[in-house]
């Protein structure tokens, strides 16, 4: 039976979640308070030191071969993947050369020949590592909810965890290991690198992130009847006799794909009494992902590159913007749960392009800060669930789930919710 669905939020979440109620044949209106689409992962606007606009991204993101759904959702409203994104097998290289690269093999052939043959390491790097994630498959990548991403790799080598844990974490959960979930990590592990064949492919997009989904779901929910309401923030939703009320207008079902805290605003003004899930939703703590953007870059080896991050050089990556998008002479220093402040992180990230990248004149272009980019993804943390109340669903990489905050998080959660409505 066909719904009229209200979706409030327009980021990856609430567009997922339109298409996906659209293809499923209900009516969708997305109220969305900004003016521009895409959440924590859209296109923004810069000038280059010459005075040349440039369009950039709210921040530097990376997408796997194991975003099944994402890259279905991408398909249906037309994106070309294989022009939208540069595929190529999992590299954590250095700007030495060292580091692990994955060879083009069936899963989990490739992450086994892969660590034999990184750079820079010893055996004995590589045998605790194979080692311990012959253990991991073992118990099915399963571990102890109350261990940190620390504890479980306590027993690999310094360099292993330096070179390949603390980045992929980071990464990937945007928490330090000494406070990210071993559980969560390891679901990660499992469906990247050791699930299927290609899952652990790195797919870097080539074009700004509005281009890569919100601008074309937008263009396909609207040629499908669908409304697109931006610059209308959700004022109050209310139960009905046979269905919802947003801002006064009648739905059968609403779906919050906004922000956790702007959710458990709207729930409480509800009168639907759901306190504990608004107490869980405003409890989450969340940390901080900073994309500087420098001019000034020559080409690099390869288009991203991981570095060797400690206080002093916080960036744990680096992205080639001319071997992706054609920006010529921009790199995107990526700096995951960030704590500096900008002056003080610009200069540093500035130094350590200059020591190790040879980057003779680094200037930078744009600095994005997001305060809230992700939750903090802590061992044991109890996530709001989906389901609020009849009718009312919550939908976002935050709810009760198996994964970080990831752009594929977000997508689950929209066709979860969808089902759900």
């Amino acid at each position: 039976m066909s719904k009229r669905i209200a979706i409030i939020g327009a980021g990856w979440a609430g567009l997922a979640a339109a298409v996906e109620a659209t293809s499923a044949g209900h009516t969708v209106t997305v109220f969305e308070t900004a003016h521009t689409l895409g959440g924590r992962a859209r296109a923004v606007q810069a000038m280059r030191a010459d005075g040349t606009p440039i369009t950039l991204d709210s921040g530097q993101h990376i997408m796997i071969g194991a975003y099944a759904q994402t890259l279905r959702l991408m398909r249906e409203v037309g994106i070309d993947i294989d022009q939208a994104l540069l595929r190529t097998p999992l590299a954590m290289v250095f700007p030495d050369g060292n580091g692990l690269r994955l060879p083009k093999l069936p899963a989990p052939i490739d992450a086994l020949v892969g660590i034999l043959r990184v750079r820079g390491w010893s055996w004995r790097d590589k045998f605790a590592l194979l080692r311990v994630a012959i253990g991991w498959q073992r118990t099915g990548f399963q571990c102890d909810a109350a261990l940190s991403v620390a504890e479980l790799c306590a027993s690999l080598t310094p360099r292993v965890r330096d070179e390949m844990i603390d980045p992929l974490c980071v990464s990937a959960l945007n928490t330090p290991t000494a406070q990210a979930s071993g559980q969560v990590f390891l679901r990660v592990l499992r469906d990247a690198m050791f699930g299927t064949s290609g899952g652990s492919n790195l797919l870097l997009p080539r074009q700004d992130l509005g281009a890569l989904f919100p601008d074309a779901a937008a263009r396909w929910i609207g040629e499908r009847g669908g409304r697109i309401a931006v610059g209308h923030r959700a004022q109050a939703i209310a139960p009905t006799a046979d269905g919802w009320q947003v801002d006064g207008e009648g739905f059968d079902a609403v779906l919050l794909a906004c922000p956790p805290g702007e959710a458990a605003r709207l729930v409480e003004g509800s009168g639907v009494g759901n306190t504990a899930w608004c107490a869980q939703a405003r409890a989450l703590r969340f940390e901080a992902i900073a994309t500087i953007y420098l001019e000034g870059g020559h080409r690099l080896p390869e288009p991203m590159l991981a570095l060797h991050s400690t206080p002093d050089a916080p960036a744990q990556f680096v992205f080639d913007r001319s071997q992706l998008c054609g920006d010529a002479g921009v790199w995107a220093m990526v700096v995951s749960a960030s704590e500096t402040e900008r002056a003080k992180l610009e200069a540093q990230v500035c130094a350590q392009a200059t020591t190790q990248l040879a980057c003779v004149e680094p200037r930078v272009l744009q600095t994005v800060i997001d305060k809230r980019a992700t939750f903090a993804c802590t061992p044991g943390l109890q996530r709001p669930p989906m389901a609020i109340a009849p009718g009312l669903i919550a939908c976002g990489d935050y709810v009760e789930g198996p994964y970080p905050a990831t752009l594929e998080g977000a997508v689950l959660a929209a066709i979860a919710a969808v089902s759900a409505s």
